[in-house]
């Protein structure tokens, strides 16, 4: 057998693992690798020839792995000092996961104790070794252990084998790809946050040490706020939505969902109508974050206020198309600010908040150009303007406009279900799927095209709307608990067809595998004004 690497052949025997054929090529910075377009440990020993690829902290693949290793770490040590601490991974923030203990006080002394553990596991550098049982061995195991660990995996049809991390005496289960030993996760910090405490790790762009910390407030009470309701329902992981989806179809799920998404979005129009001289709403999220939905039911929720909502679309004011900025490629960047026509778009604002009437424009993509066609527009005393874009919490978007007079809100899918209480999901996870599902049924567009253009879309986000999301007067989380027991029936058939040949094959596999935790929740019991019929089709609303 052959492995090809950067165009050189290595030869490679029966039993012998990546690691031991690519020694000289690894260094101490590749913590994984893709072979044959699959994610795999380096100690991966393949059956076949293939092609391989060194992964380090700077990709994505890389960092998820180092995440995982270093969470793997720290519930190692906190298992030794504090075995009845009861650790919950709850979700991230920054470049750090939150993190709580159900019946341990935080203190700085209790944090230290479980640093100093950390850094001695991670210097002695001791292997973790993937353990595969039949699902019956399993339970045996866990009845055992009296633990719950991994036990998701047992409940779950599509599993022929769990799998178990160990490290010397200590095992766990953890949803992907671990590093080979401990020594691999040395930068980290933990440090008090809140009720509980943040396990704080470097970024991709600065892998060698941590970045200084953003303290997103807003956001984190946001995350807080839904992951406390969750708990009260006993809906915040798989293994509890599922037993709901098996008592009752998932029936009372979803109409607790929806319920909180109705109090939620009547709460911020209450918000808007008591800010007195509200005259205009900006709505701005990352991709397939449910917005038009959004906005629309919050018209309806405005309109129970006394407040007539108007929507003025901020792609109709795009500047000519020769004076669009370019980016670093010398591609026509339509994402940066600087693409939109500010002078027109503040210019036309302040006239209609002045009670004049404008004619607003039509961009046309095709030509690049605006037109009027005689598209008039006013305001009046009860009526205002609703904007949905992705500079919308930039102020520079509406520079011209008092500040008084503008009401923000950040809306995003703040996924808040996890695994279990070890394994969480992303948040870019849910929002992938969202979109890949919609991309396939009203774009025309494959979930292998979908998977090959989401880098350059969290590029653009990562620009243009997380910097200024804590801009926010009001925050909007519009994931639903139930969302990917229903999303697997649309999703699953469609990375199914992305072949083991394309390179987002070792994507695919990995959607898959989680969405086949969940079970299939009947998509009758949806509402037609639910956000996530803005991805499925059967929406009451006209899009």
């Amino acid at each position: 057998m052959k492995l090809l690497y950067k165009n050189k052949e290595f030869e490679i025997n029966e039993g012998e693992s990546i690691k031991d054929v690519l020694k000289d090529e690894i260094t101490d910075r590749i913590i994984t690798c893709n072979f044959n377009n699959e994610i795999k440990s380096l100690n991966h020993k393949p059956k076949t020839s293939g092609n391989i690829e060194l992964l380090d902290y700077t990709s994505t693949e890389g960092k998820r792995v180092y995440v995982r290793g270093i969470m793997y770490v720290m519930a190692m040590a906190i298992n030794d000092v504090y075995p009845e601490s009861k650790l919950t991974i709850n979700y991230q923030l920054d470049n750090s996961m939150f993190c709580t203990f159900e019946t341990l006080e935080i203190t700085e002394e209790v944090l230290d104790k479980i640093k100093s553990k950390m850094r001695e596991i991670i210097e002695e550098d001791i292997p973790i070794r993937k353990i595969k049982m039949t699902p019956e061995e399993a339970e045996a195991f866990y009845e055992k252990e009296q633990s719950i660990r991994g036990k998701l995996q047992i409940n779950t049809e599509t599993k022929e084998a769990v799998s178990l991390y160990y490290c010397k005496d200590y095992y766990n289960y953890f949803y992907g790809v671990m590093p080979i030993s401990t020594g691999y996760m040395k930068v980290f910090d933990i440090v008090k946050y809140g009720r509980g405490f943040l396990l704080r790790y470097p970024s991709k762009k600065k892998p060698e040490a941590l970045s200084e910390f953003k303290d997103n407030k807003k956001l984190a009470s946001t995350l807080e706020d839904y992951e406390e309701i969750h708990k009260i329902l006993k809906l915040n992981t798989i293994y509890r939505l599922n037993k709901s989806v098996e008592e009752d179809n998932g029936k009372e799920t979803i109409l607790l969902a929806e319920a909180l998404h109705e109090k939620k979005i009547s709460d911020i129009a209450d918000q808007i109508s008591k800010r007195k001289g509200t005259k205009m709403i900006l709505i701005a999220g990352p991709s397939s974050s449910g917005k038009t939905t959004f906005a629309k039911r919050l018209g309806i929720q405005l309109r129970l206020n006394g407040i007539e909502p108007k929507t003025l679309s901020v792609d109709n004011y795009f500047v000519e198309r020769e004076q669009n900025p370019v980016d670093e490629n010398g591609e026509y960047d339509f994402e940066c600010i600087e693409a939109v026509d500010l002078k027109l778009f503040n210019e036309h604002i302040l006239r209609l908040l002045a009670g004049e009437e404008v004619e607003t424009p039509i961009f046309d993509f095709t030509t690049g150009h605006k037109s009027f066609s005689g598209n008039k527009m006013k305001l009046n005393e009860n009526e205002v303007l609703v904007v949905e874009g992705i500079h919308c919490l930039n102020d520079k978007l509406t520079e011209s406009i008092p500040s008084d007079k503008k009401f923000k809100i950040y809306i995003s899918a703040l996924t808040v279900l996890n695994i279990d209480y070890y394994n969480r999901i992303s948040t870019t996870d849910t929002r992938i799927i969202r979109r890949m599902v919609r991309d396939y049924r009203y774009r025309g567009y494959s979930a292998k095209e979908t998977l090959q253009r989401w880098k350059s879309v969290m590029n653009g986000e990562e620009k243009y709307i997380y910097p200024y999301q804590e801009e926010a007067d009001s925050m909007f989380n519009s994931s639903i608990v139930y969302e990917l027991g229903v999303l697997r029936e649309y999703a699953l058939p469609i990375l199914g067809e992305i072949s083991k040949e394309s390179k987002e094959y070792a994507e695919a596999k990995r959607l898959i595998t989680l969405l086949n935790y969940f079970k299939q929740i009947p998509i009758e019991y949806i509402p037609e004004s639910s956000i996530i019929r803005e991805f499925i089709g059967g929406s009451i609303f006209t899009y």
